[in-house]
Parts: structure tokens; sequence; C-alpha cells
């Protein structure tokens, strides 16, 4: 009996490019407490977190209500920019590749996300992609990456243990959040954080391109 895997994807800088819808959003967010955003590339540095968490992180300043206040502010806006865009754009491959792991009864496909339920259902509902995924852990019953809570709820629910499970993601949180979990990190050169960012943080390995992640998966789960 061929054993299990449990591959588990970041959503954001991995699977698609979300980019300008989050950047869109977070000036929306922080308009809603009359404030100006940082620039693009402080915002993209904290993606993956919580959005309370990263927030918090771009406006040390604000006051805890201000945080809620632009977390609020930030969803409404993910959620109507997606309501109105055109679908998200998936990475090259990465779409087909979901498609092709999931032909393998074996593969238990599962994200970890920082987004909200309500965020992802969004994205999930514009791009095709719900029902795809056997496990979908989110921000809002999970601490922040890289807090190990969201890996160990996909392994629960999946059954599967941490040799068999792998976490594929583009940043440094998603890689932290898989060592302190205990599992294999895999990360994409794709994303928001450099790829030594990526190796620092406990990658096992980077790949530069969808086609790689197959065999990489299998090393990182021991065939």
């Amino acid at each position: 009996m061929t054993a299990l895997r449990c591959i588990i994807f970041d959503v954001d800088g991995t699977l698609v490019d979300s980019q300008n819808e989050i950047v869109a959003a977070m000036t929306e967010g922080f308009a809603a407490v009359g404030r100006v955003a940082p620039p693009r590339a402080q915002i993209l540095s904290i993606v993956g977190l919580s959005l309370d968490v990263g927030i918090a992180r771009l406006c040390p300043e604000a006051s805890p209500q201000d945080v809620q206040t632009m977390v609020a502010g930030y969803k409404d806006a993910f959620v109507e920019i997606r309501r109105t865009s055109e679908p998200a754009v998936f990475y090259p491959g990465m779409r087909e590749l979901l498609d092709d792991l999931a032909r393998t009864p074996e593969n238990l496909l599962c994200v970890a996300t920082g987004k909200s339920r309500r965020g992802l259902d969004a994205l999930f509902k514009s791009s095709g992609l719900a029902g795809v995924f056997t496990s979908e852990q989110v921000s809002d019953h999970h601490p922040s990456k890289p807090h190990p809570a969201m890996l160990e709820a996909a392994q629960r629910e999946t059954g599967c243990e941490a040799g068999q499970a792998v976490m594929i993601g583009d940043t440094s949180f998603d890689m932290e959040m898989a060592r302190n979990a205990g599992i294999a990190g895999l990360g994409v050169s794709w994303g928001y954080h450099p790829p030594g960012a990526l190796i620092e943080a406990g990658a096992g390995e980077v790949v530069d391109e969808a086609g790689a992640l197959p065999e990489a998966i299998l090393r990182a789960t021991g065939g």
C-alpha cells in the first residue's frame, strides 16, 4: 500500500500572483484610519503573516483598535476587488500542477494561508479552486505563521505523520512554520521572499519552476 502524502501549499506568492490586489487592499485598509500605506515592497514583505500581525508590523505606532479597523478595511477591499476583477493569476504551471498531483489518490492537497476564511473563499470562487483541497487552514482559527498550528491541523485532518508532509511556500514564514512543525519545507523562488531567505529559514531546497515540484515533493517526503 502506497503511503499518503500531505502536500501543503501557501497561496499568495506560491499558487497565485495576487500582489496587485494585496497592495490595493492594504492601501484601503490604511486609508480607513487616515493613514498612507507603506511602499509596495514593504507591504509584500509581510505577506503570509496573519493580517493583524502583518499590519502591526507595518505600522507599529497604530493602536490595537486602529489595527483592527485596518484589518476590516483590508478584508472588505480584498473581497470587493476579487468580486469585480478578473480571476486570480496563477503562477506558470501551478494550476496544472494541482490537477496532476490530484490524480494520484495518495496525494492529499492542502493549503495553509494567512488569509481569512472569507478571503480564501473569495479567491477560490474566482479561480476555480473550490473543492480542490482536502484541508484548508486559514488565519481565523490559528495563530499567525510561523506558529505550527496550521500544519499540525492539516496533519490531523489528513491522518499523515510529519515524515509524510511537506510545506510549499514562498516566504521565510512558511519555511519557519514547517521547521516548527517538524516537517519538510520546500521553497519556490517566484514569490515575495528571496531564495536565500528561504534556505536560511529552513527550506530543504528551493525550486525555480512548477515542473520541478513533483520530484522535489517526492524527495521531501521520502519518495
